[in-house]
């Protein structure tokens, strides 16, 4: 076996810098994801949320639910993750989520898409070699129902030279 050498392996650059981004502009994210029961369960329990409603079918069921509701926080969880890579893989800090709103609940076998739309860009006072950028993410089930929407803010570094 050959000895190994790191300079056959490249790094490649990944995600996004401040001027890949315009006001207006859309980001549709990857081909979404499907949540799973399994999925709701280990969320809840290690994250120690023993609300029944996302526990318990005959709970959930005599409140006017078919199954167990998605905890939302997973929910919300999943479709930042869906949108890392467009907007903050190429690093920067997260500065926020605001005007968070759960729309309708998730089920598990719902299969979650999203897309955010950068709506405001400004160069940061404090970091001149970044900027601060914030999107309206907007998720959406399998019957494109409105599930959740959100603005989230980071810090976005900006290209150099």
């Amino acid at each position: 076996m050959a000895d190994f050498d790191p300079a056959q392996f490249t790094p490649v650059k990944r995600g996004n810098q401040y001027q890949d981004f315009a006001v207006g502009q859309v980001w549709q994210h990857h081909w979404g994801r499907t949540i799973t029961e399994g999925d709701n369960v280990i969320f809840s329990t290690a994250t120690c949320n023993w609300n029944p409603m996302h526990l318990n079918a005959e709970y959930a069921r005599a409140h006017g639910h078919p199954s167990p509701v998605v905890n939302p926080m997973l929910v919300l969880c999943t479709v930042v993750g869906m949108s890392v890579e467009d907007l903050s893989e190429g690093g920067g800090p997260f500065l926020g989520v605001n005007q968070c709103t759960f729309h309708q609940p998730v089920y598990a076998g719902d299969t979650i898409t999203a897309r955010s739309t950068v709506e405001e860009m400004r160069t940061s006072a404090s970091r001149p070699d970044s900027g601060i950028i914030t999107w309206h993410t907007e998720a959406h089930n399998q019957r494109g129902e409105l599930v959740l929407d959100y603005r989230r803010t980071n810090l976005v570094a900006m290209r150099k030279g």
